[in-house]
Order: C-alpha cells, then structure tokens, then sequence
C-alpha cells in the first residue's frame, strides 16, 4: 500500500482536504498547511468557508472550481461513505479525483469498494505527512 501511496505522492500534485479544520491545534489544520508548503496546491472542504495561509476552503466538494486529483479524509470513519458518494458524483461530472485518501486511523472497506468500483484509486489508514516524509 505504501508505495502506491508514494507514487500518488510523486505523481499528483492537487489535493482537496474533506475535514479542512481552522484549529491550528489539529493534524486536519497542519498537514494541509504543510503539504501547500512543500508545493502541492491546496484546498478544503468544510461547512464553514474560510480561508487559511492562502489556502481556500469550500463548503462542498461540488463547490471546488479547480481539479483534485487526491481527495484527502479527515472525517469520521463512518461518514467516508457519504464522502465517497460526494467524490463519485464529482468524478462523473468532471472527470478529475484520482484518489480519495482517508487519513491514519479511518477505515471503511464499503467505501473503499464504491471508490474503486468507479474507478477511483483508495488508500486508507494511512497518513499522508508520514508517506510524504518516507519519499525523502
């Protein structure tokens, strides 16, 4: 799984956070700020839409004007399906999101199955500052 992560990593350069958080305190709030940081262009996505070290954040994902190709989770195990459902339908109307990544600790294979069932790559349980941080 850990090298399939990497070449995401490698090879996509836009990711949208799903759970983007204001709090500074929060990896939800860190990460993204860390990974724009290192290059990749940022969003989020949260019900609050707000914006962060020039980072932009959205109410929805169907909000997100630009392409996303990794689709980044920082939301309750049990809501990724929903996530997914959001990611799938974007994904037939605009053709990008290349990967939905849920964060270290969330898991859910039902998700995972409706992800790669559309053709969407999945990661899960895996942290994204920790595989970006292996590639160097």
């Amino acid at each position: 799984m850990n090298n399939k992560a990497q070449e995401y990593l490698k090879n996509y350069k836009t990711i949208a956070v799903y759970g983007f958080s204001k709090n500074p305190d929060k990896v939800a709030h860190s990460i993204p700020v860390f990974l724009k940081n290192r290059g990749y262009k940022v969003c989020g996505i949260n019900p609050q839409k707000f914006e962060v070290e020039g980072i932009p954040v959205y109410q929805s994902l169907m909000e997100v004007p630009d392409e996303i190709e990794i689709l980044n989770v920082f939301r309750p195990s049990e809501h990724c399906l929903d996530v997914v459902k959001e990611a799938v339908e974007r994904k037939n109307l605009r053709g990008d999101i290349k990967v939905v990544w849920l964060q270290e600790g969330i898991i859910n294979n039902e998700a995972k199955e409706l992800a790669e069932k559309n053709g969407i790559e999945f990661v899960q349980d895996t942290c994204i500052y920790k595989i970006y941080n292996s590639l160097q």
